[in-house]
């Protein structure tokens, strides 16, 4: 630990997402969870990149203000097709709407990250960009990866984690975790800003 800092600030992780949440595991940090209360509805004409922010940041200070003393971490991401913003499909038919409408398509994933701790007043946002290029998938391709894989809490209804890799052509990004939903090195750089002590 620094020496003028004496004592670790508790760390929060923002999220009931299980994704966030076993990458966060691998920084090997003690941190707990938190839901934040926050709507996700996009505004009138909001482009993904832009809601991905904020709502990353509304998530964080929302449990920032339960959890003043703690360093807290709010994320979250947006699929953007052509300048349409993808959420969560949450069910089969609404998954195979949004493959088919990839396929072929170069779909950039906006994965917003916020690091907020009230006490110090610390407040950092960023945002890693993921573009995915999907194959011209078939509809029966579509069809058997998601009844084996049924990402329907997934935004772009595919897990590149998974059996979703399958489905693409090429992956670009600068932060490689910020696909499944956390980009880590970003996360890392925020926390020892925010004065954290990483392993």
């Amino acid at each position: 630990m620094h020496p003028s800092s004496p004592l670790q600030r508790s760390l929060v992780l923002g999220s009931t997402s299980r994704y966030r949440r076993e990458l966060l595991q691998r920084l090997n940090v003690p941190f707990s969870v938190a839901a934040p209360d926050v709507d996700e509805t996009p505004a009138p004409g909001e482009a993904p990149g832009a809601l991905a922010l904020r709502l990353a940041l509304a998530k964080a200070r929302a449990v920032s203000a339960q959890h003043p003393e703690a360093v807290v971490i709010g994320s979250d991401q947006v699929a953007d097709l052509l300048g349409a913003p993808l959420g969560k499909p949450g069910h089969h038919e609404r998954a195979v709407e949004q493959l088919r409408q990839m396929r072929g398509q170069t779909v950039v994933f906006h994965t917003a990250l916020a690091v907020v701790c009230a006490a110090t007043g610390f407040e950092q946002v960023d945002t890693a960009l993921v573009r995915v290029k999907f194959r011209d998938l078939n509809d029966d391709e579509i069809e058997r990866y998601l009844r084996a894989e049924q990402p329907y809490d997934c935004a772009g209804s595919a897990k590149s984690e998974g059996l979703g890799i399958a489905l693409l052509d090429a992956i670009d990004s600068d932060d490689p975790t910020a696909l499944i939903g956390l980009p880590l090195i970003r996360t890392c750089k925020m926390l020892r800003a925010a004065g954290l002590v990483l392993p």
